[in-house]
């Protein structure tokens, strides 16, 4: 049994029913449907319809007659490539066939009709219908798997474009870790180094205790350095794994930012920043305080990095959303372009080649701050500094 698609439209067209019924039994076929009309004005309905394999058209008809409507077929971008067959009566001249042609037909048939010949003729042009049919879904196939080709291969070009990135982003951080891994070991090596020598020399006596305390402050910094850039290292793959953890308690921000601004009191002092706080009396939520210490001690750093020296502002206050801490830096600033990606992993602002750090500061900040539904907002002009705003929900 042929396919559905596969299925085919015939139109008669007679004005005697008797003619009509005659030539739909001759044309009966497995997958073949035959369409009847008793007039040019109803097979033009049919064809608005359906779509036909062949139209078989009586030539005299009452109205409008067979190659009226075989013009009007060849005048419609719908119908015009439909064969058409003339059936007439015998013995009409030769210029009445010549006339049948030029209205557009691809055969000419005299009653009686021979039924071979009919089956024959219609069989060649079903088949060639069946044919066109075929290569023009083979042709939509074969687009529509170009068109997935095509898909898959930009699909294959930005992944490797990714995988690209990814291996140039794992140069710079690997060349960036060795870089930030051993300035602050080397600094150890050398104080120890120091120290030994003076061991054996039994000269001690020499090192004054203040001199000494500052040494160990010294060591002390080195060794915090090198436990953040761990810790940062291990925030990242939790973070790339969902595993960053948050473990919120009852917190009062306000004293929160007050110890952590303390605690960098001294690193500040060291690099000529005077830092300033600003903060409320008392701002009680629901935070994970390491964490929220973690986004500071970042944005601190940052502005310590970038600062220039110059002043740094923090405040802590309450606003509409809950909670608000700013850290203001006079510093270089940040470019448009960097702006853009400012809290991507491994990004560090224009002109930070000479400062330390992975660039994952801020991207952990902003991830922190994510898990506690709030966000962080820069503004920044180069030359003038920048400002970071984190809004915090009070939580539950």
């Amino acid at each position: 049994m042929p396919d559905r698609t596969d299925e085919v439209n015939l139109l008669i067209v007679d004005d005697l029913p008797e003619n009509l019924l005659a030539l739909d039994a001759l044309l009966q076929a497995p997958g073949v449907r035959i369409h009847q009309a008793e007039s040019a004005e109803q097979a033009l309905e049919l064809l608005l319809r359906h779509e036909f394999a062949l139209a078989i058209l009586d030539v005299q008809m009452p109205g409008m007659d067979g190659f009226q409507l075989a013009e009007l077929m060849r005048g419609t971008e719908r119908t015009k490539q439909i064969p058409i067959v003339f059936v007439s009566a015998a013995g009409r001249e030769l210029n009445y066939a010549f006339k049948g042609y030029e209205s557009g037909a691809v055969d000419f048939m005299q009653k009686p009709l021979d039924a071979h010949a009919v089956r024959s003729k219609v069989s060649v042009f079903v088949d060639l219908y069946r044919g066109r049919k075929r290569l023009a879904r083979q042709l939509e196939a074969l687009e529509k798997s170009r068109r997935e080709q095509e898909v898959l291969l930009d699909e294959l070009r930005s992944t490797k474009a990714e995988l690209e990135d990814a291996v140039r982003m794992r140069d710079d951080f690997m060349s960036i870790v060795s870089h930030e891994l051993k300035t602050p070991l080397n600094t150890l090596i050398l104080e120890v180094q120091l120290r030994k020598l003076q061991l054996s020399r039994n000269d001690l006596g020499g090192v004054s205790e203040e001199r000494l305390r500052k040494m160990v402050d010294k060591d002390e910094r080195q060794i915090q350095s090198l436990i953040r850039l761990i810790d940062d290292m291990l925030d990242v793959s939790r973070i790339r794994t969902g595993k960053l953890s948050i473990r919120p308690s009852r917190t009062d921000l306000a004293e929160l930012v007050g110890n952590v601004v303390e605690s960098f009191a001294a690193q500040m002092e060291a690099c000529g920043c005077e830092l300033r706080l600003e903060r409320a009396e008392s701002i009680i939520g629901v935070w994970d305080a390491f964490r929220i210490e973690q986004v500071l001690a970042n944005l601190l750093t940052n502005a310590m990095r970038y600062g220039s020296g110059k002043p740094v502002q923090v405040s802590v206050a309450a606003c509409a959303e809950g909670a608000c801490i700013e850290v203001r830096d006079h510093g270089i600033g940040i470019s448009p372009k960097s702006l853009e990606r400012i809290f991507c992993q491994f990004e560090r602002a224009e002109g930070s080649e000479g400062s330390a750090g992975l660039g994952l500061g801020l991207f952990i900040a902003d991830q922190i701050v994510r898990a506690h539904d709030g966000r962080i907002q820069v503004q920044s002009q180069e030359g003038q500094g920048s400002l970071f705003r984190v809004v915090l929900p009070l939580g539950e």
